[in-house]
């Protein structure tokens, strides 16, 4: 995986100094121990530091600016164990430019109802603290994310963990930079965007460059890379040759092989973490890149077919967000393709003419090389596969010309009803929530595209907390939806992001 840092969260507790040294040495320890659990717990994928309790405007203003220009540094996680008096943190506060997470917790389970008395009561406030907290959070209208419940729960535990995925990437959205080889597909609409907009919303790079520089990379790996590479295709997948000639079929399969190696080149050389092709403008390519995309997007490139920057930046953010994740299923760039309507049985059978990242996929994955009518090139090899079943998210990053919505669609993965051996690319069939018609009609009515990055790994609930830190709209579509709330919910969000 082409991955990102290696993070840490830092852990602020705030108090005061009202109820002297003793209590604040408790809050100290008490909050030691939450994080000591925190990172044993075999749930959280990045570590938790512990830092000093924050009674002061300065030192939280201080703690705030160091978190900044720390680069380790993915987000801050706070907890008032006592009162702490809100106006400390407004100074920290504005000038701190990270993920926020709001803990709401206490560390004591239950109330110790034959013991407690009013020395208790002053030192464990966290059902007053924090609602004196998040008041001046809200005050000053700061994106946060709040997360209630005994620190010690599983669910509360995989809640953080959820948004420490979401922390890194808001992170590391601004250090994507897209690789556009030529253009967008003519007259293709959702494929289109403001770049500007997107640099300055999500911190991404768009660059332009003509297919034959890169091709010129291609044309100069050398046989022997070239060969190794083949070797370990050949090691790795199935290899169909379908009655074609063998050392023919062989030599299909290193043309995608070079393309890999020098497309891989140019990116690191010119620091790129995706990558758009087009079918209609291959320069000096002998095949339209499909293998070699599909091992790249399984390396932790983005991806977008036919010019589509949005979704290869989406790709590779998503790539990012579950790179720590623990039994990863998967994240790809998909396209919508055909439905089965037959009652009981309705579905999108989703594919693309070659590029589905093989991360998704279920089973053995083959080698074919197939005619294709796009592209005026030799026949491309391409990785052929079904993915798994299972849950996940189809995002759709949409320009509405004045601003940008994020469209999140619930999705239950199945397999087919039957095998399709005629069609010779990598597919998934999955049914929207809460069901194809009014999954399908909601898409529509949002104006979502064709194309989506799609992943079995993150929830609506992470997606949506990256776009309100990116400012953005979003939607979700899932088993809740009905198509006059949504439509009226949509009408709502035009007047407000306007």
């Amino acid at each position: 995986m082409k991955a990102a840092k290696k993070y840490q969260f830092w852990f602020c507790t705030g108090s005061q100094d009202l109820y002297g040294d003793e209590c604040l040495a408790h809050v100290a320890e008490h909050s030691q121990i939450i994080v000591n659990a925190l990172n044993q717990c075999g749930i959280l994928p990045y570590e938790v530091v512990w830092k000093p309790t924050l009674i002061t405007n300065e030192l939280i203003r201080k703690t705030f600016n160091e978190a900044n220009s720390d680069e380790n540094c993915a987000g801050v996680i706070t907890w008032m164990h006592t009162f702490s008096p809100a106006k400390s943190w407004i100074l920290g506060l504005q000038e701190y430019r990270k993920p926020l997470l709001h803990l709401h917790t206490q560390f004591n389970r239950e109330i110790p109802y034959d013991t407690i008395d009013m020395d208790f009561m002053n030192e464990n406030q966290s059902a007053h603290g924090d609602r004196e907290y998040g008041h001046i959070v809200t005050r000053m209208n700061i994106e946060r994310k709040v997360i209630m419940g005994f620190w010690e729960d599983e669910a509360v535990q995989k809640r953080i963990a959820d948004w420490m995925t979401t922390a890194v990437g808001i992170m590391e959205s601004s250090h994507i930079r897209v690789c556009r080889i030529a253009d967008n597909m003519r007259n293709v609409a959702v494929t289109e965007g403001d770049k500007v907009e997107a640099q300055i919303k999500f911190g991404w790079e768009v660059d332009a460059y003509p297919v034959n520089e890169i091709a010129e990379y291609v044309k100069d790996v050398s046989q022997g890379d070239i060969d190794a590479l083949v070797e370990e295709y050949y090691s790795r997948y199935q290899i169909l040759t379908e009655g074609r000639d063998p050392e023919e079929f062989r030599r299909h399969v290193a043309v995608q092989a070079g393309i890999e190696i020098g497309f891989e080149r140019f990116l690191e050389e010119k620091n790129y973490q995706a990558i758009v092709t087009h079918f209609g403008d291959l320069g000096s390519l002998k095949q339209l890149p499909g293998l070699a995309i599909q091992r790249l997007m399984e390396k932790g490139y983005g991806f977008g077919g036919e010019g589509d920057w949005k979704t290869a930046a989406m790709v590779r953010l998503m790539k990012l967000m579950t790179a720590g994740k623990k039994d990863a299923k998967g994240t790809s760039f998909m396209e919508d393709y055909t439905y089965n309507l037959v009652p009981g049985k309705e579905g999108v059978l989703e594919a693309h003419m070659l590029e589905v990242c093989p991360s998704i996929a279920d089973g053995p994955i083959s080698i074919k090389c197939q005619p294709l009518s796009m592209g005026d090139r030799e026949d491309p090899a391409r990785l052929v596969f079904t993915s798994k079943e299972g849950h996940g998210i189809a995002t759709s990053l949409i320009d509405l010309g004045t601003r940008f919505r994020l469209i999140i669609n619930d999705v239950d993965c199945k397999k087919v009803e039957k095998p399709m051996p005629k069609l010779p690319v990598a597919t998934n069939f999955w049914v929207p929530q809460p069901n194809l018609q009014v999954g399908a009609e909601a898409w529509i009515y949002a104006g979502g595209a064709h194309h989506t990055a799609f992943s079995y790994d993150l929830t609506a609930e992470q997606m949506c907390d990256w776009a309100a830190a990116m400012g953005i709209e979003a939607v979700v579509i899932d088993k809740d939806t009905n198509i006059r709330n949504f439509r009226n919910e949509l009408r709502w969000n035009s007047m407000y992001y306007r």
